[in-house]
């Protein structure tokens, strides 16, 4: 994949430096973003200010990166003496000056840094007199924001997992049998939301997908967003099931949440179901590439707090109605740029979001609908198929 990197190469101008560092694995997005290149132990990708990306990786590494690395060069540590720097320095002094040689074979004396680079690298660089500047705006996040239509592809790609995934749950729930104390059965047994995260988790599996967590939460757990709930389901009450998986190969994530209810959940929980689907809808409507995520947000909140419900907007200290933002970036990371909430900026055209708004309330239970769309210069492309009814 091709990527472009003009905003962070008019940041290198800006503060005047020679290049940008990144000193982590690729459990670090930006990192693993910018070199197109994953390792689990840390590695060391520079962009230079002619635009070109050098990587220093390990030996262990170093045949795999060099055929898959989208860089243009890949250095091993042997080649700057690394064992010898150890054994004469230490570890930590050895890599920051095999690092310090890294920089310097590519005329670099200067860098910025993001804002997570490890301190004690950042020290040691400047002990071997390189100037370190830490760049605070989040530059690549910014970038990797705007996704390509490769990166959408792949996105959408994790969410049709992910809609097998909530399928595969959604007939759990639907075919379990209610016993007379309202406990929901499957076969011979009570079922819970731990049965049902782990037929989700499998079915990821089986898509090349994977996730840490997910929630089924029912009843009063559904009313904490990110209660990832526990313990055996009952009839008549809500079901809030959230699935994020990402795709094991190329590292996007998905992410989509359904509310289910087994039998009928009352008046109140079917008209805030109603409501939250409208605040959706009228969130989705006003998604279009130039108004902001607060502008999104607030569509979300005008339809709740005229329903009759709490926002953070109407209450900053409710604890019960709409509590949390309209959405979020998806991507290499979960939660990522932009911001669907009240100080959401600017949408563009490739950002790939989600619209979620909920309302919840112990006494009740919670209710969450989500989709995840990519914003376009018109409107948006809804990247979610899955239906959306109680």
């Amino acid at each position: 994949m091709e990527i472009d990197l003009t905003p962070l190469l008019a940041t290198l101008e800006e503060e005047g430096v020679d290049g940008y560092l990144i000193d982590d694995d690729a459990s670090d997005s930006d990192q693993r973003y910018v070199s197109g290149f994953t390792a689990p132990d840390a590695y060391q990708t520079l962009v230079t200010a002619d635009g070109d990306v050098h990587l220093l990786v390990s030996g262990l590494e170093y045949g795999r990166a060099t055929k898959e690395a989208e860089a243009d060069s890949v250095t091993r540590r042997a080649a700057y003496d690394y064992q010898e720097l150890l054994a004469e320095y230490g570890s930590y002094e050895g890599t920051v000056r095999t690092i310090a040689t890294f920089l310097a074979d590519h005329d670099v004396d200067s860098i910025a840094v993001p804002r997570n680079f490890p301190t004690g690298t950042a020290d040691g660089l400047r002990e071997q007199d390189l100037e370190v500047t830490v760049e605070s705006e989040g530059v690549v996040e910014g970038i990797r924001a705007r996704k390509t239509p490769w990166e959408t592809n792949q996105i959408r790609a994790t969410q049709e997992a992910n809609e097998a995934a909530m399928a595969v749950a959604e007939e759990l729930i639907a075919t379990a049998e209610i016993e007379d104390d309202g406990t929901l059965v499957h076969g011979d047994e009570p079922l819970t939301s731990e049965d049902v995260t782990e037929e989700i988790e499998i079915t990821l599996l089986r898509h090349g997908c994977a996730l840490d967590e997910t929630i089924v939460a029912c009843g009063p757990d559904g009313a904490d967003p990110h209660n990832r709930g526990s313990g055996t389901l009952e009839a008549d009450e809500l079901i809030v099931i959230d699935i994020f998986p990402r795709d094991k190969e190329t590292g996007y994530f998905g992410d989509m949440t359904r509310t289910f209810a087994r039998g009928d959940p009352g008046e109140e929980a079917r008209r805030r179901y109603e409501v939250t689907e409208e605040a959706f809808e009228a969130a989705l409507e006003t998604v279009e590439a130039g108004v902001t995520g607060s502008d999104v947000h607030d569509a979300a909140c005008d339809v709740i707090e005229e329903a009759g419900y709490d926002t953070l907007r109407s209450d900053p200290e409710a604890e019960t109605g709409f509590i949390h933002s309209t959405g979020h970036g998806v991507g290499l990371d979960i939660h990522e740029q932009p911001s669907v909430a009240p100080t959401g900026g600017e949408l563009e055209p490739g950002h790939v979001i989600t619209i979620e708004p909920g309302i919840y309330d112990p006494e009740v239970g919670g209710v969450r609908i989500e989709d995840l769309v990519v914003v376009t210069e018109d409107g948006y492309e809804n990247l979610t198929e899955y239906p959306i009814e109680l």
